[in-house]
């Protein structure tokens, strides 16, 4: 049986990236992705609609994702999806489908920094690629 898993996703994030450690010492960073779609309905009125998609970007790419992004920023994410499961405190099983980003692309221009000039230069990180 022949399968492919392949995403590929661009929209604004929701929040700012949140980094973590996992207790073998592998950073992650959750990221939570509004795509929208519009469109016109029969009556000419243009309609749209929001989905939320969480995505999880692990190592060096989770370490600029949280250096560099923040809420409300454009990204190109590329990954696959992912299914997690896990127990809660009641013992029922819960699950959550998820994309687990293997690219990251920053698109436009990084945010200004308070007290920063538009001339200062930053580093550039307009591509973070795993």
């Amino acid at each position: 049986m022949a399968s492919f898993n392949k995403v590929i996703l661009m929209g604004n994030l929701t929040r700012d990236p949140e980094l973590r450690q996992t207790p073998t010492g592998a950073k992650v960073a959750e990221l939570r992705l509004a795509v929208s779609e519009t469109w016109r309905d029969k009556s000419g009125q243009p309609k749209e609609v929001t989905c939320f998609v969480d995505v999880v970007v692990w190592e060096k790419l989770a370490e600029l994702c949280q250096q560099y992004l923040a809420k409300g920023r454009p990204v190109l994410v590329e990954g696959r999806l992912q299914m997690d499961e896990w127990k809660n405190q009641q013992g029922e099983t819960r699950s959550k489908l998820r994309v687990r980003a293997d690219t990251v692309k920053f698109v436009g221009p990084p945010p200004s920094r308070p007290g920063e000039t538009p001339t200062a230069a930053r580093p550039a990180a307009a591509d973070a690629s795993a």
